[in-house]
């Protein structure tokens, strides 16, 4: 097994750490900032760089991210099979840096923009760059993903267990400080404007910086190497991995009559053609790839919609729903060092045998804890919410813009006095007869879902009725959906901030625009050029028809006496301080149970296929978003906290069933087994060489006496001829 080491001195050391490791950290610490940097804006550059919609922009994205958790089985096969995972993540991270290179130039809207209008004129070129970028990086950070961490293992000897362990600690830390600053870091340079003609949000710097970084992460990599341990590689072993798999089956198979004698191990049904310590080897792995059959269940722990029906203002500070997601890092960085200088310690001393697969039970446990934390809290945001219309229902909304109150009938259940607004919407599910004073009945049949407001205007002697549509859920990312109506005798035109309502004629709706949290001045304007400004502070997650009156008097500022503000939805009221409960719970679950499954992971596996397991630790990631996706489509449930309950059922179940299979799984130490093998292959070797020769022997004396015989045979005949011929 040493010889399959490059030869090397010693290692440096620091603390009992090789210094070669904090080249690794480094190194991944600029990697996750680069990927999570560059992720973090990838969507708002799709929908407003590129020009996607909402749909399409969401798909590529996932579709990007499965790709950087599927690639590192490639990586990891390519590293423990032909180069090494030295060369590996050398290579790999060119390849990478190369496609953040490739992103920020696709982002550089000056490139194609010949006429100077702040728009490229050749946005295939752009969504082509892009692509190869995107396709570069998903190759790139997922090709090194498994390879740096089992990198990072092999610096260390046998006799370090416990500065290992403690690595994996440090190594997660690193990845969450990098998300945690990029997070933060990305989204403000691409709120600044660049351009050479015209001045754009700064996609370039957004994707620019994340380049540098993974260039720097590739150069403190290649400065700490004359100091790396480097394990070579075995040649193929995935191929002979497989292929022993499946003679075990096919061999197995062959022999399933009970004339044949049972063997320990279905496995040890391809030793006829295997060596002994491979199938230990494929044994070792089959064992840890069986124990992470459950684990996918994990991975589905995300609340950032949630937090979009939640309060973000805490005082001091606003937070944003997706702002709340750096909750999970930072509390990371603080749980991880407290875990393994106080909790780990303090169970050892209890003389508890707290063990890696003990500890990623507890950790799953706290992730269904979690989902129940989160689902008590759906059910107090739920009682704020207002109801929404079924897929059979149609609501309604009536506003009297005359200068006089309006008795109104609608259907058989509603009559009432409207002077201004009713403040509920009316649920119909048929059609209605509706009767405006004394007018004449008209029936009015509402789209099933839809919720809609009844504007009253004078036409003539009779009043009239003019439906528009609003919206049915709470605005995206806890904006604020503010449209007017102008009841004014001319056009007017509203502005907030850089958005523009658009030109609003005499008794119609504008557009919803969704306006972010705190203050906003609103700017009114008519035809004659008179201007007013109207200022009105929000919170998360409202809706307000604002109402232009026909007696609306323009001026320095407008007052609520000129303005009517019917409210489609209140401000968000539950706290986005109750998620922090179910963010410790969940963290605290993420540190016990993914920082031992990388330990774990490393220390079963066998030594040629230290990435490979890797590898599909991090598959489970993968296939663990996909279920939660095919489980939330699936199960329809009509509540959200009904979704958490079955998010926390699914992971209590799967908890008892890890449970159950870490209770008979046997720790091994597969330097010891390997160790083994080794010592008895030449005695193997060699006593199949000497059956070898003993056969070549028995054969060669067989045809030598085969020869001798004849020859024998031939002479004598001769003889006989001579006689005869004496005779004669």
């Amino acid at each position: 097994i040493e010889g399959k080491k490059k030869a090397k001195g010693k290692s440096a050391t620091v603390c009992g750490y090789p210094i070669s490791i904090f080249f690794i950290v480094v190194n991944e610490f600029c990697e996750r900032f680069s990927y999570y940097g560059m992720r973090a804006v990838l969507v708002l550059y799709f929908k407003y760089f590129l020009r996607w919609d909402d749909d399409f922009a969401t798909t590529i994205y996932h579709t990007f991210v499965a790709l950087c958790y599927l690639t590192p089985i490639l990586g990891a096969i390519v590293a423990d099979s032909w180069l090494g995972k030295f060369k590996t993540i050398i290579y790999l991270s060119i390849v990478y840096a190369l496609g953040q290179v490739i992103l920020a130039v696709s982002a550089i809207h000056d490139i194609t923009d010949a006429n100077k209008d702040g728009t490229p004129d050749n946005m295939g070129f752009h969504v082509a760059l892009s692509m190869v970028g995107l396709i570069l990086i998903a190759l790139g950070t997922g090709g090194i993903k498994p390879c740096v961490a089992a990198f990072g293992g092999d610096q260390f000897g046998d006799h370090q267990e416990k500065q290992r362990s403690t690595f994996f600690s440090i190594f997660y830390l690193s990845i969450n400080a990098g998300s945690l600053l990029s997070t933060v870091i990305t989204p403000i340079l691409r709120a600044q404007e660049c351009g050479i003609h015209t001045q754009q949000k700064c996609y370039p710097l957004a994707f620019g910086v994340p380049a540098a970084l993974m260039v720097v992460a590739l150069i403190v990599f290649i400065v700490g190497s004359g100091m790396y341990n480097k394990t070579a590689p075995q040649g193929n072993i995935m191929v002979k991995v497989c292929r022993c798999i499946g003679f075990a089956i096919k061999n197995r198979f062959r022999h399933r009559s009970s004339q044949y004698p049972k063997r320990a191990h279905w496995m040890d049904w391809a030793e006829e053609k295997y060596d002994k310590l491979l199938i230990a080897q494929v044994k070792m792995v089959l064992k840890v790839l069986f124990l992470y059959i459950p684990l996918p269940m994990f991975w589905g722990s995300r609340w950032t919609l949630q937090a979009t029906t939640m309060n973000g203002d805490f005082g001091i500070l606003i937070i944003q729903p997706d702002q709340m997601q750096t909750v999970n890092p930072i509390l990371i960085l603080i749980l991880v060092p407290i875990m393994d200088s106080i909790i780990y310690p303090l169970i050892a001393k209890c003389k508890l045998n707290f063990t890696p697969l003990k500890r990623m039970t507890v950790g799953m446990f706290f992730a269904a804890l979690a989902f129940v934390a989160a689902a008590l809290v759906q059910i107090q945001i739920d009682q704020t919410l207002p109801k929404f219309p079924s897929s059979n229902e149609g609501q309604a909304k009536f506003i009297n813009m005359m200068n006089k109150s309006l008795p109104i009938k609608a259907g058989a259940n509603h009559n009432f006095l409207l002077s201004q607004a009713n403040e509920d919407y009316l649920t119909f599910d048929k059609p209605f007869e509706l009767i405006l004073g004394d007018g004449i009945p008209e029936m009015v049949s509402l789209s099933d879902g839809t919720r809609n407001t009844m504007v009253i205007v004078q036409d003539g002697v009779q009043p009239r009725p003019i439906a528009f549509k609003d919206i049915t859920s709470k605005p995206e990312q806890g904006a604020n959906a503010i449209r007017f109506l102008n009841g004014f005798a001319s056009t007017v035109n509203v502005t907030v901030r850089n958005e523009d309502f658009g030109d609003i004629v005499t008794n119609n709706m504008s557009k919803y625009i969704a306006v972010p949290q705190g203050n906003a001045e609103f700017l009114i304007r008519n035809n004659a050029g008179q201007v007013c400004v109207y200022n009105q502070k929000f919170g998360f997650g409202s809706s307000y028809t604002y109402i232009i009156t026909p007696t609306f008097a323009f001026g320095p500022n407008v007052t609520n006496e000129y303005t009517l503000t019917p409210v489609c939805f209140l401000p968000n009221s539950i706290h986005m301080a109750w998620q922090i409960p179910q963010y410790f719970l969940i963290t605290a679950g993420e540190v016990v149970f993914s920082v031992t499954g990388l330990e774990f992971s490393y220390s079963q596996a066998p030594s040629n296929m230290k990435s490979v397991l890797q590898a599909g630790w991090l598959l489970t990631v993968a296939v663990g978003n996909i279920i939660v996706l095919i489980v939330a489509e699936a199960a329809t449930l009509p509540d959200q906290w009904a979704e958490y309950i079955l998010f926390a059922s699914l992971l209590v179940l799967v908890c008892i069933i890890f449970a159950i299979m870490a209770y008979f799984y046997t720790y091994i130490d597969p330097t010891k087994i390997e160790a083994q093998f080794a010592q008895k292959e030449p005695d193997e070797k060699q006593k199949r060489k000497s059956l070898e020769m003993a056969r070549k022997d028995s054969v060669e004396h067989y045809k030598g006496d085969r020869r001798s015989s004849d020859s024998s045979s031939d002479s004598s005949s001769d003889e006989d001829d001579v006689i005869q011929q004496s005779k004669m």
